[in-house]
């Protein structure tokens, strides 16, 4: 395979990614690292780099979307990027401290059970009779977005649990060089109560700061290279944009099922990366 035939065939795969990043909000970036080890045997270190310049783009891509047609809570992700990025810096740090195949094993079966826990039948934030938490009343979080027969009121709960969450998930990011999109969207789903295509949305308007946070350190190491990264970060533009005009008419139900696969499919991947010493 030539250098321009890599380039197409690394372009088309993040295109699909991107597209299936911004549908279930997780960025698309955890699944180009696997692909660009597995498949095009892209040292994991440079996939690693490529991956966060390519959750960078997906971000930028759908979140504009997706906050021009009133679907992400600016303010609550405002409010969770402190945490995020905060843990993004701290795990990037811990990278030559922490192994990551350890990490990647105790991420994977978390993702499976967070794959389980999606895929369960499960009524949506904005139907729950549910009285707003102090704390997000306080901060203004609860808001509307955009339903069939018109704006959909929801009522935010368990902020300090989501924050804490938000952490954890911002820390994995640094230390695996993933946008960890799905551990922000079960936070948001499942302990906050916010509805799942708000928290796709705004899992897509964080994921872009969180991954910038832990970005310069593997640029400063020498594992971004622009031949690998520009038609990664363009195929995931390209389909994040096509995913986000998709989420506007997509059933919540139908989202949640393909999150939980694609969760479910990322997590072997994950278990079976760090078996194989690849991460």
């Amino acid at each position: 395979m030539n250098v321009a035939e890599f380039s197409a065939a690394v372009f088309l795969i993040s295109a699909a990614a991107g597209f299936l990043g911004a549908l279930t909000g997780l960025g698309g970036g955890v699944v180009i690292t696997p692909v660009l080890t597995l498949l095009f045997h892209v040292d994991i270190r440079y996939a690693i780099g490529a991956t966060l310049v390519s959750v960078i783009a997906t971000s930028s891509g759908a979140a504009a979307a997706f906050v021009r047609e009133g679907f992400s809570n600016v303010r609550i992700g405002m409010f969770l990027e402190i945490a995020t990025a905060s843990g993004a810096v701290i795990g990037a740090l811990l990278t030559s401290v922490i192994p990551t195949s350890s990490l990647g094993m105790i991420f994977g079966a978390m993702l499976l059970y967070s794959a389980y826990l999606t895929g369960r039948t499960h009524q949506d934030g904005a139907s729950r009779e549910q009285r707003p938490g102090p704390l997000a009343v306080r901060l203004k979080m609860n808001s509307t977005y955009p339903g069939p027969a018109g704006p959909v009121a929801y009522a935010v709960r368990g902020v300090k649990s989501g924050f804490g969450l938000m952490f954890v998930a911002g820390t994995v990011s640094g230390l695996l060089g993933i946008g960890s999109g799905a551990l922000k969207v079960i936070a948001m789903d499942r302990v906050m109560r916010i509805p799942f295509k708000v928290s796709t949305t705004t899992s897509n308007f964080m994921i872009g700061v969180t991954a910038a946070a832990s970005a310069g350190f593997y640029l400063s190491r020498g594992y971004i290279d622009p031949g690998l990264a520009m038609p990664v970060m363009l195929g995931v533009l390209a389909g994040s944009l096509a995913g986000a005009r998709i989420l506007v008419g997509a059933k919540t139900r139908a989202l949640r099922l393909v999150f939980a696969a694609v969760v479910g499919v990322l997590a072997i991947e994950m278990i079976y990366n760090a078996f194989a010493g690849r991460i």
